[in-house]
């Protein structure tokens, strides 16, 4: 009962808050309502019930009839919810997969406890203060909550490593781990710089700031900015991000609802990042924060957007935190961009909005630009070159770019959703990394002169039949080229890191391409002079 009281309160300082800027005084007629139900059915109902999930479900319930993005998150959620975007939590720090029902570390965090213990690369946990942990069909969560804690407290390991006759014990003090925002800096080519960003979260500005200097000490002069399949995060982060292309006043999105007064978010023109040509990559997947960069860029004739019409969550939601440590999301405005676009894409129901990505590509939307249609009611023009865009939902970029089909298979969509890929890949590192790390010194060589070989591949099938994949030769054939690149990218990101992993990777991918395409050619130029 006191929980629903608290609910009501923090609900009734909101509802307050907002029609106070419209000068009314809020109705409780609809607050009592809700509380003298839950009396009624806690005080008089013939079974015995459990308040806290009937009050949460009430929540749910209410939210429900709202938008796609208001929502309810118990104290947990909340917890795990906000650890990528405030960028860091408490652990070991190491990064791992579960091969065969035991943790394999991956990559112990550069500078984290587990390095500074000893832990390595290709190590196995087997147990956590001395409870086994491995062949125990444990959870990947339940091991987290083993392995993670406050920053200060020690946790013992016992670790299998390959060539060592007895398990080793480690005691590790656990620390803040940070989690970065960018996957990938490195330069693309002679003066293109590669910068892909994962989410928006507390340290994107930093992190994309030191990629830069980076990138410059390289001779970088132009930048393709990766935020292909990026969802989002803070509005603030979005803000730092666009800040470092615009200048002094430029308008960089603005947020208004119907109890929420336009609120403007501009540059200070303090960026570093002003002069050089630009091109942002984006998909289906890309959301959010990501479309409020992509779409200042765009309206400002600052970049030019490539890829796929981004997803088109364009609503601001407000925290409210309630006293058992939950959240409600709660919509209160929409984004807007410079010429005044809306970020969001219309919803009904929850079915059809959940639907949309299904419905574009059945309608051929991400194959072919000649079904993508906008009504002239959409229509927009640039501030600068008064080029036409176009509204409505998401973000629709000056290149299309269709998704890439001609290599997807069954048969390989089979061997990665069984994890073949990812366990032939351990395994093999696991019997080659010494070989592998002596032989190619740096990453350069490496990817320059590793190549799969016809025994990895016979390997990789053997595994896959073993895991009820059943062998299709000519859907192996075709997906052959992706499977290679695939194995080749993550034998790189197990030995040295992600930014490796996406050099081998982007060596196929249709956008980076059509980016370096448009920059080598003039199209830039022409498309912006």
């Amino acid at each position: 009962m006191k929980y629903i009281v608290s609910l009501i309160a923090c609900l009734w300082a909101v509802v307050a808050g907002a029609q106070q800027q419209q000068q009314r005084r809020p109705d409780p007629t609809f607050m009592r309502k809700l509380q003298m139900a839950e009396f009624a059915i806690s005080r008089f109902y013939v079974d015995k019930v459990d308040e806290d999930k009937l009050v949460e479900e009430a929540i749910v319930g209410m939210l429900e009839h709202l938008d796609p993005h208001s929502t309810y998150a118990n104290a947990e959620e909340v917890k795990r919810m906000n650890e990528p975007l405030q960028g860091n939590f408490e652990g070991i720090g190491v990064q791992f997969q579960m091969m065969e029902d035991t943790l394999l570390v991956v990559q112990p965090v550069s500078g984290g406890p587990s390095e500074k213990a000893g832990i390595m690369a290709g190590d196995r946990i087997v147990a956590v203060n001395d409870s086994a942990i491995a062949g125990v069909k444990m959870s990947t969560e339940d091991i987290m909550k083993r392995l993670r804690g406050p920053k200060g407290s020690e946790v013992d390991l016992t670790v299998v490593r390959r060539g060592v006759a007895e398990p080793l014990k480690f005691t590790v003090k656990r620390d803040k781990i940070p989690i970065l925002s960018l996957d990938a800096a490195y330069m693309i080519q002679p003066k293109t710089g590669y910068i892909r960003v994962n989410r928006f979260g507390a340290t994107t500005g930093e992190e994309f700031k030191e990629a830069m200097k980076k990138l410059d000490k390289q001779g970088m002069k132009d930048l393709v900015l990766d935020l292909q399949g990026n969802g989002g995060g803070y509005l603030n982060a979005a803000k730092d991000l666009a800040n470092e292309f615009l200048g002094p006043k430029e308008l960089i999105v603005y947020t208004e609802g119907r109890a929420a007064k336009r609120s403007d978010l501009t540059a200070n023109g303090k960026g570093e990042f002003r002069k050089g040509r630009l091109v942002i990559l984006v998909d289906e997947y890309t959301a959010s924060a990501s479309e409020i960069v992509s779409g200042a860029v765009q309206d400002w004739d600052r970049g030019v957007i490539v890829g796929r019409r981004t997803f088109g969550k364009g609503l601001v939601q407000r925290p409210i935190d309630l006293p058992d440590g939950s959240m409600i999301r709660l919509t209160i405005a929409r984004y807007y961009t410079p010429s005044g676009r809306c970020i969001q894409k219309p919803y009904g129901t929850g079915t059809d909005y959940d639907r949309d990505l299904i419905e574009r590509f059945n309608r051929g939307e991400l194959t072919n630009a000649d079904s993508i249609h906008f009504p002239d009611s959409l229509r927009t023009r640039t501030k600068r070159l008064n080029r036409v865009v176009y509204g409505g939902g998401g973000i629709m970029p000056d290149y299309f770019v269709p998704i890439d089909t001609t290599l997807y298979t069954d048969y390989h969509r089979n061997l990665v959703a069984k994890g073949a890929v990812i366990q032939f890949t351990m395994k093999y590192i696991e019997s080659h990394r010494k070989e592998i790390t002596e032989k190619y010194r740096k990453f350069d060589s490496f990817n320059e002169r590793f190549e799969v070989t016809d025994e990895m591949l016979a390997g990789l099938r053997e595994l896959g039949e073993k895991a009820g994949v059943k062998f299709d030769e000519k859907q192996y054939q075709t997906s052959l080229p992706l499977i290679k690149t695939q194995l080749k990218a993550l034998i790189a990101r197990d030995i040295w890191d992600m930014s490796e992993y996406f050099q081998v990777m982007n060596t196929t991918n249709e956008s980076v391409l059509k980016a370096l395409e448009i920059l080598n050619s003039g199209e830039y130029e022409r498309k912006l002079k």
